[in-house]
């Protein structure tokens, strides 16, 4: 199962520490050494090669890959040093609407809506069989063009992805309508139809998965598809695009259009010829989209969203376990995560023993080179990410947060950061309130439990939670309480495929995974027809 390869990640790194021992040290260096302890692979030795080419830069149009119309390209970059790794075809408006039209022709006289749902199946599941066989490849150029650890990229999202696939795969013959008893003489049956032409637009920070979440669904509903990649992270949703039509996937089913936001991505949100869009990013940008899709065509819009996700730490909480959980919460993906436990509060009862044992987990993170074994976090994802946290950090600082450790650049080259805790945070402060995306951790005091429900509610955003509790009545007020889309407890990021993400709020509307997703891409349409001397009804 998906969730459990994360449940292992975290496992293994639970066995690599000891937090009793680690706290010990952590005292007796005073901020300003902290770092040397960090790894300093990020500085002194020299990158890794990657295992792996790229292949694909142009972009997937009705089944081939073409130039963009204009011939222009856009530059993706390795985050380990800043260098260009390749230059990928630049989508705009014309080759947004080259990938529609393609679309569209697939869909009204392609044969993927008239196919059998099992024979829908059969394709979608050879194409996870194919992530499976080539997890190695997509996982180098996923850590290549994102600056994720490659461990994590092949042992924890490559198989989320699969099993992902799987799951929707297995959905696509079992879509159905209802029989309904109507109050006369006629037969009443409900028809789920697919919605048509979906446009996609998918975020950085989870390439690969964020392309198997949104056309898994989708084709699983006999739909077809215009993606929009992130600029920054082309590579791998063209590569797997070209699996799923070594699948035996039909020409234009799957476009794969590289390009800006404010161009590819205007174009494919505002086109009046598009049914359906799908979009995962800030909330800046949603709010965006959403206008974009009222304006043209009205076309129904789901969005998955930013978060400021409250971790709570209880008084009866094993302190020891909670600290690794709260710093992989945060931590994981360079904290480059929209569901991020980015607030970590902390009953006053042990608060002072979780931030020692928390600055001194933060302290023996390993920083480095992503393609090396046993790296724990890599670099962000580019120089304005890298910018923007490192802003935010000076903010912290500036507003009177106590800077347990962390804080500057890690190397001198690619855009590392030191692993980042501050305590004494308060909720008027700009790190309490806004989505830092990156590898800082805020912690703060609370007393009773009614008052951190209205803090940790007091935001914005609601997409994810977490509770560290023994009590299980504790567990169910919180989990009732917090008004967020996924609560976690005693656990975090779990992602199985069949547990629906989404958020409240201005985190989002609608649901990734799951059976709840499926709704975002179907129709229902009532069919009525007389019945003439019935024997029942």
């Amino acid at each position: 199962m998906a969730s459990q390869k994360i449940s292992s990640f975290l496992s293994r790194t639970l066995a690599s520490s000891s937090i009793r021992s680690l706290s010990q040290q952590g005292r007796t260096s005073h901020c300003r050494r902290v770092v040397s302890r960090y790894s300093t692979t990020a500085a002194t030795e020299e990158p890794i090669t990657p295992p792996v080419s790229v292949k694909y830069t142009q972009l997937l149009i009705n089944g081939e890959f073409v130039d963009s119309a204009s011939g222009k390209k856009l530059k993706t970059y390795d985050p380990r040093t800043g260098n260009v790794i390749a230059e990928v075809a630049e989508g705009d408006v014309e080759d947004i609407n080259r990938a529609v039209s393609a679309a569209r022709n697939a869909f009204d006289e392609g044969p993927w809506p008239k196919m059998t749902a099992y024979e829908r199946s059969k394709i979608l599941f050879k194409f996870a069989d194919l992530l499976e066989q080539h997890t190695d490849e997509i996982a180098a150029l996923e850590t290549w063009d994102n600056g994720k650890p490659y461990e994590q990229a092949a042992k924890v999202e490559l198989p989320m992805c699969v099993r992902l696939m799987r799951y929707y795969a297995g959905w696509a013959d079992k879509i159905h309508g209802l029989t309904v008893p109507a109050d006369g003489p006629y037969h009443l049956q409900t028809l789920h139809e697919p919605i048509g032409v979906v446009g996609q637009i998918i975020p950085w920070n989870f390439p690969i998965l964020m392309f198997v979440w949104k056309v898994a669904p989708a084709l699983a509903c006999g739909n077809t598809i215009v993606l929009k990649t992130a600029e920054q992270t082309p590579l791998t949703a063209l590569y797997a695009a070209k699996l799923l039509h070594e699948a035996g996937l039909p020409d234009g089913v799957v476009n794969v259009v590289s390009g800006y936001g404010p161009t590819a991505g205007g174009a494919l949100a505002s086109h009046m010829d598009v049914d359906k869009l799908a979009f995962t990013g800030s909330t800046v940008t949603g709010k965006l989209v959403l206008e974009m899709a009222a304006k043209s065509n009205l076309k129904p819009v789901t969005l998955e969203l930013g978060g400021k996700s409250p971790f709570i730490v209880c008084k009866d909480a094993d302190i020891d376990k909670a600290v690794e959980l709260a710093h992989f919460a945060l931590f994981f993906n360079q904290g480059q995560c929209c569901c991020a436990g980015s607030r970590t509060y902390v009953h006053e009862s042990v608060h002072d023993e979780f931030v020692e044992k928390a600055t001194a987990r933060a302290m023996q993170r390993v920083v480095g080179d992503p393609f090396r074994k046993d790296i724990e976090q890599g670099p962000q994802i580019d120089s304005e990410q890298f910018e923007k946290v490192m802003q935010y950090i000076r903010s912290g600082i500036e507003s009177g947060a106590k800077l347990e450790t962390g804080g500057e650049r890690l190397g001198s080259k690619g855009y590392y950061i030191q692993p980042t805790v501050f305590s004494n945070v308060n909720e008027d402060m700009l790190i309490a309130q806004d989505e830092i995306f990156g590898p800082v951790q805020s912690i703060f005091k609370f007393k009773e439990l009614q008052e951190v429900v209205q803090r940790a509610n007091n935001t914005h955003y609601g997409l994810a939670a977490g509770v560290f509790t023994q009590d299980i009545d504790t567990a169910n007020t919180l989990a009732r309480a917090l008004r967020v889309g996924t609560v976690w407890v005693n656990c975090y990021d779990v992602f199985d495929a069949a547990i629906p993400f989404g958020g409240y709020k201005m985190s989002g509307q609608g649901r990734e995974k799951g059976i709840y997703c499926l709704q975002n891409y179907l129709q229902v349409k009532a069919v009525v027809t007389p019945l003439k001397n019935p024997a029942w009804l």
